[in-house]
Formats: C-alpha cells, structure tokens, sequence
C-alpha cells in the first residue's frame, strides 16, 4: 500500500511538471501562436465570411434613411474641432442626421467657436458640460438628448469616408441585423509625417483589422470598438446602462458589455474614417498605457461571470483566453528577460563562454520564430486591407514588431495593479481626460 501511495505522488508529480512544462511552452510561444491565429483566421474571414455588404450597399432614399447622432466629444480641441464639424456638416452623403457636439469643461476657445458654428449649421447641437468628466459621462448625457435611432461617435480630430454614414446602415437595416449592437469601421491613419506614424499605419490600418477580422469570423466577438468612429444602435446602448464611467475606455468595456449581453458586434473593412496617431513616443506610451489598463479592468470585471458559467458565455471564450494570456504572457516577458540578463551577466563574469552562446542562440531561434509569423500576420493584412494599397509600408514592419510588442506588454504590466484598483473602486482618476495634442489637417 506505501509503494502504491509513493508510486501515485510520483505520479502525480510527473503529471504536474508535464502540465506545468506544457504552460510554459505556450507562454513561450504565445506571440508565434497570436500571429498565426490572426494570420489564419483572417483568411477565414476573406474566403468563409465575406458579407455582401463589402461588395454592394445600397443607397437610401432620403425619406427611407434612419436618423442619425454624431456624437463628437469635445474638451480643448480649439485646432481640430472646426475643421471636422464644418466636415461632418457639409460633406456626408446622407440627409438625415444631426452633429451633438459635448464640450467637455473646455478651458480655451472651443465653446465659442462651436457657438458661431451653430449660427451657420442648423444640424449642429451643442452640449456644454461645465466640468471634465470625461467621455463615457459626455457620451452618457448625449445619449439622453440625441433625436437619432443609431449614434455615431466621432472623435474631434477623425474624417469619416463621404458613403460613412450610408454604408453603416447597410448594416443595420436588413432583418438578419436586428441583434447587431454596434458596427465599428476600418482605421486609416492620416498624419504620416514621422517614421512613428508611418509605423502605425501598419498596424492600425492593417493589424487591428485583421484582429477584427478573425474575432468576427471565429464567433461574431470583438475585443474592442473603435473609440473613434463607431455607430450604435441606441436600443442597445441604454439596454447595458451606457458607457461606464468608471472605467479608463469606453470603448472597450461597451464591447464586453454587448458581448455579456448577448448581442452582436460588426467589423466593416469597408467603411473607412481618417484619425490622427501620436508621433511621439511619450504620446504613444501614454495612449497604450491607457487601453492596457481598460482592457484589464474589463477582464476583471468579467472574469467571475465567465468563470461561473463558461456554457452562457461560451461565445467570449477565445476573447477571454486571449486577453487572459495577454496579461499572463507580459508579466512572464518581463520576468524571463530580466533573469535572462543577470544569467548572461553572471555566466560573463564567471567566464562561462559557452552556456553565453547557447542563450543567446535560443533567444535568437524564438525570437526568429517570432518574427516569422509576425510577418506572416502583416502580410495578410496589408495585402488584405484597402486591396493591398498600403503594401509599401511594409518597410516599416520591423520597427512596429520590434517597438510595440515591447511596449503592450510593458503598458499591461504597469498598469496592472491601477486596473484592480479601479475594480475595486479605489482609483479617482478615470474621469477627466485630456486631450492629445492635435495637427490641423489643413496645415499638413
């Protein structure tokens, strides 16, 4: 009976290290994995799930066209927000739609300016909100007061494709769509000036959308909406009480909610808008640090639910997986990279040539790995987003796989510990925001 008892510990021992060996290895291989996830699920969307919305829509009699709210929230966008309201106002091939633009406590000329636009736009409505609280509280209000059965939010400094507005009701109107909640469209990065913002073209016009493409062909989920340009149906806005306002993005906690809720996201490739990127690297660490830390919040908030009944939620299930070894991996990178570092400095001093080349002869082999299905994932999305028309910035590849995937994982990890705070009500400070420093589309 001891023998059997023993045999079974050493049983179980063994079986443990196997598991543990076995989770170790996926977190080692997580972003050749992610990639070659990405990579093939886009396909699917290409070949398995293309709507026939992305190959004809129909134009609406303007008597046939559902009303629409463009929502802009506004605080300090002096240098943008004329430009994109005088847009939005005159360029939209759509007759039935308002402008509700909340000016969020701005402190410098934003107001005024609105105000004089009013004088020459009747469609323009203004909100002013005496105190910054930030979006989802704007958005909140302007819920309240929008006439239109679907809303679009609009950021200030984002240009919507002219067929926008009527490509997303093809969207909506048919009786296949009446659970679709939201629709978010395709990213196209406007100031690419700088090497930066050159950079993010290929990943927001390509990677996020080829994200967004394989979420929508595995099981109709997304991670996110587009904060920037994103229509609603109202229905379902007010059916999950909202945009949270504790919460550090809207956007993406809507897109859980919705998903919790049991209704359904859209992705539309061809429905393009134009949007400024940060083109300095503390913009951007700031930008990221932000999404990280409301992707985190919302894992948080919907982790229990999802453990309490994975069959009613089965529909999140890769998300869920997903974001869980997003969190797991970036704390694992940063740990391995420096135990990592202070073995190839000990192995130096004490002259251990060899077990030096042998490190960083594995390093090179993942990192290899990596990125070769990191450029197969690229590839997929540039030659399938816009027809291939952003092919050549391809050159740029190398800088965004070397640069933002240190940087994601790196904002995850930092704001790990603010996102539980938040959770459990113990952070003030998502409220008030601030905006990025903007560039006039005129002025180049």
């Amino acid at each position: 009976m001891i023998n059997n008892s023993f045999g079974q510990i050493l049983a179980g021992s063994n079986g443990f290290q196997i598991v543990l060996s076995i989770f170790f290895l996926i977190l080692c291989l997580y972003p050749v994995i992610g990639a070659l996830f990405w990579f093939f699920g886009s396909l699917s969307y290409r070949f398995l799930k293309k709507g026939k919305k992305e190959l004809n829509f129909i134009n609406l009699l303007p008597k046939e066209q559902p009303m629409i709210t463009i929502m802009v929230p506004a605080h300090n966008e002096e240098i943008m927000i004329e430009e994109t309201v005088e847009y939005l106002a005159t360029m939209l091939n759509y007759s039935n739609y308002e402008i509700l633009v909340i000016n969020d406590g701005s402190t410098d000329q934003t107001l005024s300016i609105l105000r004089k636009m009013q004088e020459k736009h009747n469609k323009l409505r203004v909100i002013n909100v005496l105190k910054n609280q930030g979006k989802a509280h704007g958005f909140n209000i302007a819920t309240y007061f929008a006439k239109g059965e679907y809303i679009l939010s609009n950021d200030a400094d984002t240009i919507p494709e002219r067929d926008a507005l009527m490509k997303y009701m093809n969207y909506f109107i048919n009786e296949e769509d009446i659970n679709t909640a939201a629709v978010t469209a395709n990213m196209d990065v406007q100031n690419r000036t700088t090497i930066l913002g050159k950079s993010q073209t290929v990943e927001f016009s390509s990677i996020v959308g080829v994200i967004k493409r394989s979420q929508t062909s595995i099981n109709d989920s997304m991670y996110s909406y587009s904060g920037a340009n994103t229509m609603y149906k109202k229905q379902f806005l007010t059916d999950v009480g909202g945009f949270r306002q504790d919460r550090s993005t809207e956007d993406i906690s809507i897109a859980w909610d919705h998903l919790m809720f049991g209704v359904t996201p859209r992705f539309a490739p061809d429905i393009l808008f134009h949007m400024n990127v940060p083109e300095s690297l503390p913009q951007l660490y700031k930008q990221r640090k932000r999404w990280a830390q409301g992707g985190t919040e919302v894992w948080f908030t919907n982790f229990l639910k999802f453990i309490m009944h994975p069959i009613k939620y089965r529909y999140v299930l890769s998300m869920f997986l997903d974001t869980t070894l997003s969190i797991i991996w970036s704390f694992f990178f940063f740990i391995s990279t420096v135990i990592f570092i202070l073995l190839m400095i000990y192995f130096l001093l004490i002259g251990n040539y060899e077990r030096i080349c042998h490190g960083l002869a594995m390093s090179f082999i993942f990192v290899t790995f990596e990125l070769i299905a990191g450029t197969f994932q690229l590839l997929s999305a540039l030659i399938l987003d816009s027809k291939g028309e952003k092919f050549r910035y391809f050159i740029f590849a190398p800088l965004y796989m070397l640069l933002f995937w240190i940087v994601n994982p790196l904002t995850i990890v930092t704001t790990f510990i603010p996102a539980l705070k938040t959770y459990f009500g113990k952070n003030d400070h998502y409220g008030a925001w601030v905006s990025p420093a903007r560039k006039s589309l005129k002025k180049g």
